[in-house]
């Protein structure tokens, strides 16, 4: 247990891939974690039982943070389990749901995509805001598909993806007087079940060849990272969008 002793921790779609990295490593770092799952009850409850086993403390809790009333579950829950403050808040739930050209797009496809990366982060920091204060840490998942438009048929994902970068500018503007730091982290090309549904192989090895470092990240680099900007070691630094992508795209 270190940098973050007693803190507590709230991470939006941490059942699996990069935010069960998370919730396992703010863990390991001394969090008290609360895994937010909508689908995947059996991964969250797995990430529940890691930490447990490690001697942490973590509760799983169902939401769907695209829907506000869902939000409001997840927050109640979270201070009848840890009380009224929240120390760091992880907005990392969001997908890509399916590669579709322009003409293949449809409003129902649009409020998915939007919902779900955008709408949630929005609604889900101003749900918990009044229980963060001074030295809290709002670290958002944006991607590198919103630095370059992504890969075919994710115009909607790296879109999403660009709103939640110019949204963690304005909330480190915003919410700085408070002593509340926002940043987003954007991984390029990550090992998980995400390029697994939506990603070819020969374009991941192509990718990964084009790479300086010529693999793919890992969850748990992302998750290092993320622990980093939760702690007091990042205490100056808020406003920005933080490349993880192996040097493939610098910004």
């Amino acid at each position: 247990m270190g940098r973050l002793k007693g803190k507590i921790a709230v991470v939006t779609g941490g059942s699996r891939d990069i935010g069960k990295a998370i919730s396992i490593k703010l863990a390991k770092e001394g969090a008290k974690v609360v895994v937010n799952y909508f689908n995947s009850e059996s991964g969250a409850n797995d990430t529940v039982n890691e930490i447990l086993s490690l001697g942490g403390e973590a509760i799983a809790v169902k939401a769907d943070v695209s829907k506000l009333s869902d939000i409001e579950q997840l927050k109640s829950k979270t201070t009848q389990a840890f009380g009224s403050k929240v120390d760091i808040l992880i907005n990392n739930a969001g997908g890509l749901f399916a590669r579709k050209t322009l003409q293949e797009l449809d409003e129902s496809f649009y409020e998915l995509v939007f919902n779900v990366n955008f709408k949630s982060t929005v609604f889900v920091m101003q749900a918990f805001e009044s229980l963060m204060g001074k030295g809290a840490s709002i670290i958002n998942l944006s991607s590198q598909a919103a630095r370059d438009g992504g890969g075919g048929g994710s115009s909607l994902y790296s879109s999403s993806k660009g709103a939640v970068m110019t949204f963690t500018r304005a909330m480190a503007k915003e919410l700085g007087p408070k002593g509340i730091r926002v940043n987003a982290v954007c991984p390029g090309l990550i090992g998980t079940k995400f390029h697994d549904d939506f990603t070819k192989d020969e374009i991941r090895k192509k990718v990964a060849s084009n790479t300086p470092l010529r693999r793919e990240g890992e969850a748990s680099e992302i998750a290092d990272l993320v622990a980093y900007l939760a702690s007091e070691e990042s205490s100056f630094i808020t406003g920005n969008n933080l490349d993880i992508n192996g040097g493939l795209a610098f910004s």
